[in-house]
């Protein structure tokens, strides 16, 4: 079952025929969204470049594709509309920084940490701005990318219970007599 068909088959009704321009609220959503990417690859390239977790560094450089591909679908959509970029930082080089000391960079887990909170706020993102859109085509490319960051969180979040670097709430007891 190929889930990007099945988005498609349902939005393709909705994609044929004249596009309204974009709107002021559309065209700030995506604005943000494009410059949030492009700020979260940057990080992405300097955590590529400190992790000692192979595995970790093997999802962190698939979730940097899945971003790269999404930030270049965004820059596209909105030159094709006529919206200027949001101004990149330059790319971090990639490349041996173990020399750095300890304390000056990030842990493998705390690297965990921020990507899954990256991750839930770009899905979050992208859902208020799919629900804020009038158009489908907007709507249709925002599903994409919230299926894109599904299919990299799920593999990820089963390596984080792996490690035990998931950060559990003690549970509620409540002790409040009737």
């Amino acid at each position: 079952m190929n889930y990007f068909e099945i988005l498609y088959d349902t939005f393709k009704p909705f994609l044929d025929g004249e596009k309204k321009p974009l709107n002021t609220l559309e065209a700030s959503n995506i604005w943000l969204y494009a410059g949030m990417g492009q700020n979260t690859l940057r990080l992405e390239e300097i955590w590529v470049n400190t992790i000692q977790d192979m595995e970790l560094k093997k999802i962190v450089m698939n979730v940097f594709r899945v971003h790269k591909e999404i930030v270049n679908e965004l820059n596209e959509f909105l030159l094709n509309e006529g919206v200027p970029l949001p101004k990149p930082s330059a790319p971090k080089p990639i490349g041996d920084y173990q020399a750095i000391p300890e304390g000056a960079k990030f842990t493998d887990q705390e690297i965990a940490d921020l990507l899954s909170y990256n991750l839930l706020v770009a899905m979050t993102q992208g859902m208020r701005v799919m629900t804020e859109s009038i158009r489908a085509d907007i709507q249709f490319m925002l599903s994409k990318f919230l299926l894109k960051h599904l299919s990299v969180s799920i593999p990820f979040k089963q390596l984080m219970l792996e490690r035990n670097w998931i950060q559990e709430a003690p549970p509620y007891i409540n002790n409040a007599k009737s």
